[in-house]
């Protein structure tokens, strides 16, 4: 007895559990390949500033003229190139503000993910419910033929009764076979998002995605110049004008200092030797990049502009459509769904007492079948909504 306890032990740890919603979002967190690959762009940007710090090489230069030994002469140089204007600064700026991009673009995917994880276990959840109703609606068409098979055998009923329940039974059938066959690929999507290549759970829990009611319009159209994204196209205009302003530092030429000593071998004398040198910017004085740099700026303005508009656009109707999809969730749970499951029992009990046909009992079922299915269509409209909502504002939860 022993050995088969500690026999069936690792079986039961490798059993499939039901997966939350927190499970879900800390393993995406901690697995997503896409959010992994954001974050390593902190340390390239890190890279970045800290190369546009550096200043350039000195350059060590060896000249001979002639190649007979007792006429040549032999020029070693030690050149610097000295950067005026700036431009080391302006670069570390450009830097500096490409590092702040890279936080804040990780902190819009890690939004981004999580309304991910919430869209797919939302999917799983209603693919989940909705094999269970077909279930439900299963169990309900087998009555069905249960009661017509037996008016039939009693004599009570013609046998085109029994058929027509062994068709909506049929149809039943085909219903739960697509729910379940939705709820594997609901699975699946979930364990893609949250970075496993299989579904190692075997359900996922029953629980509400969204808060008992929704941010005000203003409340939250307030808190939109905080989110990432909005954030993040005022950073792309601060980086464009720091952009700007390494551009125009490049007009002013850099000044090249050098020293050295020469040797003639032929009067065996040494010299040294000391230079400085300038471009003359007569032609070439960076006016093209610094156009272009100026014109990249107004379009960021532009840019952030756009997404603005489009963010507060995106929350108004993503306000109307959860107002209005919640009120139909509420209808369906308080009088809808009762009264045709209702109705559906009324029928069945009257067709088992000859006072209705098997007809008004499938146009019961029916109606119950296709309410659930509005019913499921009204959840998946304010789940959207509101995934909508936090893939741009992130967790309302902790307002």
């Amino acid at each position: 007895m022993l050995l088969l306890a500690l026999a069936s032990q690792p079986l039961r740890a490798a059993e499939p559990t039901s997966l939350s919603l927190d499970t879900a979002l800390a393993q995406a967190l901690a697995n997503n390949p896409e959010l992994a690959a954001a974050a390593w762009e902190i340390d390239i940007a890190q890279g970045a500033r800290q190369q546009a710090g550096l200043i350039p090489n000195p350059v060590l230069s060896v000249d001979a003229e002639d190649t007979r030994r007792d006429s040549r002469t032999t020029s070693i140089k030690l050149s610097q190139a000295l950067e005026l204007g700036g431009k080391r600064g302006a670069r570390v700026e450009v830097a500096s503000r490409g590092q702040e991009l890279a936080a804040l673009e990780l902190e819009r995917r890690r939004n981004q993910l999580r309304a991910d994880v919430l869209e797919a276990y939302s999917s799983a959840q209603r693919a989940q419910e909705r094999t269970q109703l077909a279930g439900r609606s299963l169990a309900l068409a087998e009555r069905g033929v249960s009661v017509a098979q037996g008016r039939v055998n009693a004599g009570k009923a013609s046998p085109v009764e029994a058929t027509r329940a062994q068709v909506q039974l049929a149809e039943v059938r085909l219903e739960l076979s697509r729910g379940q066959m939705e709820q594997d690929n609901a699975y699946r999507r979930l364990a893609m998002v949250t970075g496993t290549a299989t579904t190692d759970f075997a359900s996922v829990q029953e629980q509400s995605l969204i808060v008992a009611s929704v941010p005000a319009s203003a409340q939250l159209l307030d808190r939109l110049p905080q989110t990432p994204e909005l954030r993040l196209a005022e950073q792309e205009i601060v980086q464009r004008e720091a952009s700007l302003g390494l551009e125009k530092a490049q007009r002013i030429p850099d000044l090249d200092v050098s020293f050295g000593s020469q040797y003639d071998a032929s009067t065996r004398e040494r010299i040294n030797l000391v230079g400085v040198s300038m471009p003359l910017p007569l032609f070439n004085r960076n006016q093209g990049n610094v156009l272009s740099a100026a014109r990249r700026a107004d379009q960021a303005r532009d840019l952030r502009n756009a997404t603005e508009l489009r963010l507060r656009t995106e929350t108004r109707q993503a306000l109307e459509q959860w107002n209005t999809a919640r009120g139909e969730v509420l209808s369906f749970n308080q009088t809808i769904l009762p009264g045709a499951q209702t109705a559906v029992d009324s029928a069945t009990r009257g067709f088992e007492m000859g006072k209705f046909s098997f007809i008004d009992v499938l146009d019961a079922q029916r109606t119950l079948i296709n309410a659930r299915s509005q019913y499921l269509a009204a959840v998946a409209q304010t789940t959207d909504a509101w995934v909508r909502i936090e893939r741009i504002y992130g967790d309302l939860r902790r307002w």
